[in-house]
């Protein structure tokens, strides 16, 4: 079953739901004409028809190999990156004035997620790439940007994110790898990364590694921490390649998932120690790494959202197709029929596929909204529009990041149920979206941390106001809603308003303990953060099939987005009030927990 990008959906979503129409038509994001935004989508998808969906399931089982010559990749994944970086994919949204094409952040979200839905294993090199394109585009020095600015953009030179080492994974802080200053006033950096995500590989003929070290003297944990721009080849004067860097895979990882996507352990310094250069200020490491980890924690999210979309499609497909039983309940209807009945004409495999439509379709949006909201907080002229999108864009990349790729796992997982005991098998390619996505709730930053995050310090700024603007627009939402009286919502309304009124009740009981009781507060973390994103969902579902109304690309269809959005507010919203419940009465228990958990 071939891949199909939902244009009709995404453009919905991005136009309405995220308001990206209603930051154009403020002004906010410049000259960007709006109408360009079905055709990038449009071929974004044809992209990854023809090119990156054939070599998704190829490219899981070839995985790929270190050999003496580094790492080689999965059968035509060089040639696809090199169509890829031809057609001017990499540079959607980079900077104008190093070769991009300067659009939206909201557009390049959204063929992120197509690249994503197609073949995720690949979507991981440019993912990481446009990380290190903001990084040395915000911090490096103009020198750095020079030399390397422009080949990030295009892709022909794609970079890495090295934070990670056997002992310091979240603890960023407890890393190792030491850099010495030269006279010449480079570095030298000695050590080793773990977990490297397109650490070496032939599908370019250079690489730029980002890497956190540590300089001698430096200040203890992440005070100390410096970021590094080191090349694969060094790059000569006139812009050719030179020699190559001390810096190697010495090993890939063997995983669960994304086998087409090299995993390295990356040494440094068995060679005279690897060549590099400060990005930013020397121990100013953690600025410049929130800057790459920022980008890409939406950019997970939006992975979590192509998954989960990926294996709607393939199980909507194979419901319509397979035939088991009948589904006639009643005697007279089943002496009917000989034939059998598809297994979507069944009651639970309609709500598995509705639950997997409706879920993904709420984690599209609020990634979109946060894309919507970085965009203005960059572009718009006005600072305090500025300044609140990007209080807005702080408070939905948490949910953007957890909820989304909660989503992906939870719906690749109904997924395989939908196919029954045909999922269980690989040559269905259901059971692969279950282990490509197992990896999203734990790199850049796990959902704990980012539940933590939402509640710690999102949830504080300002005293709580960025949460009470964003409350307020849900629930003028709802009584549009319910001022609408259409028969089609049923009862949507009520089910959210309920939801709203449990995240402004929790929200208040967290403050009040996070300056009180701090672990009662973290003990309900994670169950805040469902709770305000199914509620945010659902809001975000019912304004986009009030917009479908009225836009007339998709008016025809409009019914169909108030059925869903009826079906997410009915089955997932619902359970806000319990999400409040677990927030607020079992700290306790949880606390009390050391208890139990002993061996």
């Amino acid at each position: 079953m071939t891949y199909r990008a939902p244009v009709d959906d995404i453009l919905l979503s991005l136009n309405h739901g995220a308001g990206l129409l209603a930051a154009v038509k403020a002004g906010h994001l410049g000259d960007y004409d709006i109408d360009m935004t079905a055709a990038v989508i449009e071929e974004a998808g044809k992209f990854a028809t023809d090119v990156l969906d054939p070599l998704n399931q190829p490219g899981d089982r070839a995985g790929v190999k270190l050999t003496d010559k580094g790492v080689v990749t999965a059968p035509g994944w060089p040639d696809a990156y090199k169509q890829w970086t031809e057609a001017g994919w990499n540079a959607v949204s980079g900077p104008e004035e190093y070769g991009g094409q300067g659009l939206p952040l909201a557009i390049h979200s959204a063929v992120n997620e197509i690249w994503s839905a197609s073949n995720v294993a690949f979507d991981l090199c440019p993912l990481l790439t446009q990380s290190a394109i903001d990084a040395l585009h915000a911090h490096g020095s103009d020198e750095l940007k020079t030399i390397y600015l422009a080949k990030l953009i295009s892709g022909e030179w794609p970079g890495t994110m090295q934070l990670t080492e056997p002992q310091a994974g979240t603890d960023v802080g407890a890393l190792r790898t030491r850099a010495e200053k030269q006279a010449d006033g480079s570095y030298r950096l000695f050590g080793t990364k773990i977990f490297i995500t397109y650490g070496d590989h032939d599908m370019s003929d250079n690489i730029v590694h980002f890497i956190l070290a540590r300089l001698p003297g430096s200040p203890p944990g992440s005070k100390g921490i410096t970021l590094f721009l080191a090349p694969k080849f060094m790059v000569n004067a006139d812009g050719s390649l030179g020699a190559r860097n001390d810096i190697y895979a010495s090993g890939i990882e063997h995983k669960l998932g994304i086998h087409a996507s090299p995993t390295c352990t990356m040494t440094m310094g068995d060679k005279g120690g690897t060549i590099a250069y400060v990005v930013g200020k020397e121990n100013g490491g953690m600025s410049a790494m929130f800057t790459m980890m920022n980008q890409a924690r939406l950019g997970v999210g939006l992975q979590g959202v192509g998954v989960a979309d990926r294996a709607y499609q393939r199980a909507l497909a194979y419901a319509q197709d397979r035939k088991q039983g009948k589904a006639q309940f009643n005697k007279e209807d089943r002496s009917k029929s000989d034939s059998s009945d598809p297994i979507i004409a069944y009651p639970d495999v309609k709500r598995n596929l509705m639950l997997m439509r409706g879920m993904t379709a709420a984690a599209r949006t609020i990634c979109y909204a946060t894309a919507v909201a970085i965009d203005v907080s960059n572009r718009a002229a006005d600072p305090k529009v500025r300044a609140k999108a990007a209080t807005r864009g702080a408070l939905l990349t948490p949910m953007a990041k957890a909820f989304s790729t909660d989503i992906g796992n939870e719906v690749a997982a109904i997924g395989v149920q939908v196919h029954g005991g045909m999922g269980f098998m690989e040559e269905t390619g259901a059971a692969q979206y279950v282990r490509d996505a197992r990896i999203l709730t734990i790199y850049e930053g796990t959902n704990g941390i980012q539940a933590n995050d939402l509640l710690m310090r999102k949830l504080q700024m300002s005293g709580g106001e960025a949460v009470w603007d964003l409350l307020g627009e849900l629930s003028a939402i709802v009584s549009k809603v319910e001022a609408s009286n259409d028969p089609a919502f049923g009862t949507t309304g009520a089910k959210l308003r309920d939801a709203v009124a449990s995240v402004e009740r929790t929200s208040k009981w967290l403050l009040e303990k996070i300056a009180t009781a701090p672990r009662e507060a973290l003990a309900g973390a994670t169950p805040y953060l469902r709770l305000f994103s199914v509620t945010l969902g659902g809001c975000s579902l019912a304004n986009e099939a009030l917009a479908a109304r009225n836009d007339e690309s998709v008016q025809g269809d409009a019914g169909r987005y108030a059925t869903l959005a009826r079906f997410f507010a009915e089955n997932v919203t619902v359970q806000s009030g319990a999400l409040e419940r677990s927030v607020i009465d079992s700290a306790d228990a949880l606390n009390a927990a050391d208890a139990v958990l002993v061996a």
